[in-house]
């Protein structure tokens, strides 16, 4: 299984702690983790392209999980909407025309990150949200697992505080987040690998 993502996925930047769950529950799976933290989704489909695809690895499957650096850098680095949709569907073709099934994790809560959010980023992230899941919706992509009303509570907007913990900072999620995202992968489309 190859996982693609920014630092929400990253085992060595402290995120990934689904992608551990994962890998302890598919016991039979390989697992290939090319996250990086702090990617823009165009930056994961480079990689992709580049690095991963190059190798020639088969994949069953891939998680792409990304987007929320971009949505925060529209005006720094010029990330639309419309951009960030051209970069997750490259990379969803490229994966899909190798016979990989995609599943991609809509960009979790992020509000509390106070120094970043804003409400326009925060409509853009529900328009991002809604273009992900319709992408499943219509088989562009295998499945979709909406994270942002999982890993909310109140504030729909914001993280979950005992999801979040022990990070602070409104856009990194803790263990326990790490496991409910895990948790709805395996009874969604990675239920068939559970030992």
């Amino acid at each position: 299984m190859l996982v693609l993502g920014d630092s929400l996925s990253d085992e060595a930047v402290g995120g990934g702690g689904f992608v551990k769950r994962l890998r302890e529950r598919c016991r039979g799976a390989r697992f290939d983790n090319r996250a990086k933290g702090g990617f823009m989704v165009n930056q994961i489909r480079k990689r992709l392209e580049t690095e991963v695809l190059p190798q020639g690895g088969r994949y069953s499957h891939a998680v792409v999980f990304g987007g929320v650096n971009d949505l925060y850098s529209d005006q720094t680095a010029n990330r639309t909407l419309p951009r960030i949709q051209s970069d997750l569907t490259k990379t969803y073709e490229a994966l899909t025309a190798r016979g990989t099934e995609v599943i991609a994790i809509t960009v979790t809560p992020w509000g509390g990150f106070k120094r970043w959010y804003t409400p326009e980023r925060g409509q853009n992230t529900l328009r991002l949200n809604g273009w992900i899941l319709d992408r499943a919706a219509n088989g562009v992509i295998a499945d979709a697992v909406d994270a942002y009303p999982l890993l909310s509570c109140g504030e729909p907007e914001s993280l979950c505080p005992e999801l979040a913990a022990p990070h602070k900072d409104g856009l990194h999620f803790g263990r326990l987040g790490h496991e409910k995202l895990a948790e709805a992968l395996l009874a969604g489309p990675f239920r068939s690998c559970e030992h």
